[in-house]
C-alpha cells in the first residue's frame, strides 16, 4: 500500500522508524525487534538505510518480512551519497522485485571520509537528484522527502532551505517527513512557511521519545533540535533515574502526538529507536484516539 493514500484518508495514524543491524550476526536480533514493534499495527513503518549504504541488504529484508508477515506497509529508505547512479539503478530495481512501494529519498549523512572528498565528482550530490532518478525509472513508486523545520544544517537560512524543499516536491516528492521536533510551536510556523511557499503535499512531524538522558545530547548532534525549556526541566529532575527517565519520556512525546491531533495534524512518524516497549506504551496511550474518524479536512 503506497504511503500518500494512507495520509489522504485524513484519519488520525502513527507510523515508526526502525534501523537494521550493523553487523550481520545481529541481524536475527534486529528483524525480531522489528518485528514486535510492527505487532503494534502501525499505519506504517519505515526501516533506515545507514551510512554509506552498508545495511542496505538488512534493510530490505526487514522491510519485506514486516510487509509480509504482518501486512505494516513498509517505507524502504535510500541514500545517494558519494553513490554512482549504476549502484542507484540497481537498488531501484531490487526495491521493485520486492515489492516494496514506498521509499524515502535521502541524500544521506556525510561520514568523516566524505567530508573532504571533491564532491564535485559525485553522480549524486543533493536528495532532489535522487528523487528525479526514481521518478525516472519508470516504476510507480511512492516517495518520501525529509525536511526540517529548524532549518538543514548545512542551509545558510529558513528561505534558502524551504526553497530546496520546494524543489524537491516539485521534483517528485509525494510527501515529507521532518527531522526530530520536540516544540510542536517550532513545526507549526514551518508548516505554515512552506505552505505559503507553495509547497502543498503531507507533511509528517517527526517525534522522538527521548528515554534516557545520554538520547538528549545525540539528539542535538543528529538534528541541532531546539530543546524547550519545558523538557529540559524533565531531564534535569528525571534524568538519573533510568526508569522514571523513560515513563517521563514517553509522556512527553504521548502529549506532542496529542497535541498535533488536536491541532489538525492527523499523521505522526515516531523515531522508535527500535524499543517496542515504547512503540507499544505510545500506542496504548493513543488507543482511544487512532483509527477514528474526527473529520479533519
Amino acid at each position: 500500500m503506497k504511503i500518500i493514500d494512507i495520509l489522504n484518508k485524513k484519519t488520525m495514524s502513527l507510523s515508526f522508524e526502525v534501523f537494521p543491524p550493523k553487523k550481520e550476526t545481529s541481524f536475527e536480533s534486529v528483524k525480531e525487534t522489528t518485528e514486535k514493534i510492527a505487532e503494534s499495527k502501525p499505519a506504517f513503518m519505515s526501516v533506515t538505510y545507514g551510512a554509506g549504504g552498508g545495511t542496505s541488504r538488512f534493510t530490505l529484508d526487514i522491510a519485506r518480512t514486516i510487509e509480509e508477515k504482518h501486512g505494516v506497509p513498509t517505507m524502504a529508505h535510500l541514500t545517494c551519497v558519494s553513490s554512482s547512479k549504476d549502484l542507484i539503478h540497481n537498488k531501484i530495481e531490487e526495491i521493485h522485485s520486492m515489492g516494496i512501494e514506498n521509499i524515502m529519498a535521502l541524500r544521506g549523512d556525510l561520514t568523516p571520509e566524505l567530508e573532504n572528498t571533491d564532491r564535485s565528482k559525485w553522480d549524486y550530490r543533493h536528495a532532489v537528484e535522487l528523487i528525479r532518478e526514481i521518478k525516472e525509472s519508470g516504476y510507480d513508486f511512492c516517495i518520501g522527502g525529509a525536511c526540517y523545520p529548524e532549518v538543514h544544517p548545512e542551509s545558510e537560512n529558513q528561505r534558502e532551505d524551504i526553497k530546496h524543499l520546494k524543489e524537491k516536491v516539485d521534483a517528485g516528492a509525494d510527501f515529507l517527513v521532518s527531522q526530530m521536533v520536540f516544540d510542536n510551536n517550532l513545526f507549526y510556523n514551518f508548516l505554515y512557511k512552506i505552505r505559503e511557499a507553495g509547497i502543498m503535499v503531507p507533511v509528517i512531524p517527526g517525534i522522538m521519545p527521548i528515554t534516557n538522558a545520554i538520547q538528549v545530547e545525540k539528539a542535538i548532534k543528529l538534528s541541532g533540535s531546539f530543546m524547550p525549556q519545558r523538557f529540559k526541566a524533565i531531564v534535569d529532575y528525571f534524568g538519573q533515574d533510568p526508569e522514571s527517565m523513560k515513563q517521563a519520556g514517553i509522556a512527553y512525546a504521548t502529549d506532542q502526538i496529542i497535541d498535533l491531533y488536536a491541532n489538525g495534524v492527523t499523521n505522526v512518524h515516531v523515531y522508535s529507536m527500535n524499543k517496542p516497549d515504547v512503540a507499544e506504551t505510545i500506542m496504548h496511550n493513543l488507543s482511544n484516539i487512532l483509527w477514528k474518524d474526527y473529520g479533519v479536512k
